[in-house]
């Protein structure tokens, strides 16, 4: 476990709260952080004789973004030649489904660590992993191996626990690649354990459990759907899956069901303020209204939408109805990059391509990718700057020539997109990142062992 450290941040050109409205920025202020927490904003600040002082005066500060939905494991399937043209279905066909046995414990470590060191230096400092390796008569281990990886970088982690149950309704064209699926009581007998160890239920949780079956149409009948829900609520556990990715999916939903997506999810009882799914790319009106009136949230992922040709989510409108939104993103095997800030460079770009220059603006990008995340974690007491807030924040420099000449450089990081080096990261309290490094972390070990594990999955065997 990392340490915590009583700091004081001095001198930032620009200090973004995650907040909204008028109070989206805090101007030039100080940041006193003690006992993990924002204990002042304040120009001028005195340093106290505890205190690390770090000198902010080239960097912007914002809070530490929250990624509500990813796949870890896919650190080691980046550009895998026969699925780079192809769309959702025979992407999942070609590249992660042939694969999936191949994850031992070891490759997920190393692709848990490849993806987090990534997360952690582009802004990163919490992250719900939607962690679907599970199978009838395999192992368990790898949940538990990412919340060591965690513990290891010092992230604040969500395990969002997938899997496919006993079911009759597999994805077509998948039946020759799906994982064996799991029974009801198994799924829930490892939820059960996974929360008796690692879960917490405080406001700045480090360590959380979501029930998270793949996919609510797709990876298990509608009565044990229901069931899983109660099981899940029973537990004081939130409830995360895939939903609308692709128009295939609201295909299936209606010729199966008669139902659009969000009211097949809404007959068994997946709908709610502790209820998030990733994607939403394909929704109705009728749909959005169902989501805000119930308090659901969304992950966007505009960036594997896009590179699986998935369509683009009317995020905006959401937003604009109350829907809870979030940034996601996603399994870099259908993204090629697991960077924060490039996802919220993408979200703030994207929506203007086809709803004009005022449908996102820079301020409630950093909004959903830091408040809206932890909102969905049901993180109350971290993703804002604000006095008695955790104290999760990263420092972006900007000495790099992408930089210079803003009028306005607090919104840098999410204008200008990558290259954007974080300097410092803090969690808690605790730095993560000192001087765009994490501590601790042999690189040249990790690209042997990522090179390697690369090899493997290449050969299949």
């Amino acid at each position: 476990m990392k340490r915590q450290q009583n700091l004081l941040i001095k001198n930032p050109v620009a200090v973004m709260t995650g907040l909204r409205g008028e109070r989206a920025r805090a101007g030039r202020v100080d940041l006193r952080i003690r006992d993990g927490r924002i204990a002042e904003m304040a120009a001028n600040l005195a340093p106290q004789p505890d205190e690390r002082v770090i000198d902010a005066s080239r960097q912007v500060v914002y809070p530490g973004g929250v990624n509500s939905h990813h796949h870890l494991f896919q650190n080691l399937l980046k550009a895998v030649p026969e699925g780079m043209n192809q769309d959702l279905q025979g992407w999942l066909a070609s590249v992660p489904y042939p694969r999936l046995e191949l994850f031992t414990p070891k490759l997920v470590r190393i692709a848990a660590r490849l993806g987090m060191a990534e997360l952690l230096l582009s802004g990163a400092t919490a992250c719900a992993d939607h962690h679907y390796l599970y199978f009838g008569g395999g192992t368990t281990e790898t949940g538990d191996a990412l919340f060591e990886i965690a513990d290891e970088f010092g992230m604040r982690f969500a395990l969002c626990r997938g899997g496919a149950l006993e079911s009759a309704n597999a994805h077509p064209g998948f039946s020759k690649t799906a994982l064996a699926p799991e029974s009801l009581d198994a799924m829930v007998g490892d939820i059960e354990r996974l929360k008796a160890r690692y879960h917490q239920g405080k406001p700045d949780a480090m360590r959380r459990v979501v029930v998270a079956p793949t996919t609510p149409t797709f990876s298990l009948p509608p009565t044990l759907l229901r069931e899983l829900a109660a099981a899940a609520r029973g537990l004081g556990l939130r409830l995360h899956s895939h939903l609308s990715e692709t128009q295939n999916y609201v295909n299936f939903c209606r010729e199966k069901y008669n139902l659009l997506p969000v009211e097949f999810v809404a007959e068994h009882d997946w709908l709610g303020p502790d209820v998030w799914f990733a994607h939403m790319v394909h929704v109705q009106p009728s749909e959005i209204r169902l989501l805000a009136q119930t308090g659901t949230g969304i992950s966007h992922c505009p960036v594997s939408n896009a590179r699986l040709g998935s369509g683009i989510a009317p995020v905006p409108q959401m937003d604009a109805a109350g829907v809870p939104i979030s940034i996601g993103v996603d399994g870099v095997a259908s993204n090629e990059s697991g960077s924060m800030t490039g996802e919220l460079n993408s979200a703030w770009l994207i929506h203007r391509a086809t709803g004009g220059a005022a449908a996102t603006r820079a301020e409630d990008i950093i909004h959903w990718g830091s408040a809206g995340g932890a909102r969905m974690l049901g993180l109350d007491d971290v993703g804002t700057l604000e006095v008695g807030k955790a104290a999760d924040l990263v420092l972006y420099d900007l000495d790099h020539p992408r930089f210079f000449g803003f009028h306005d450089p607090g919104l840098a990081p999410v204008t200008a997109g990558e290259p954007a080096r974080v300097s410092h990261s803090i969690v808690g309290g605790c730095l993560v990142v000192e001087d765009g490094r994490i501590p601790g972390l042999d690189l040249e070990r990790l690209r042997r062992e990522a090179a390697q594990g690369v090899q493997r999955l290449m050969h299949r065997s």
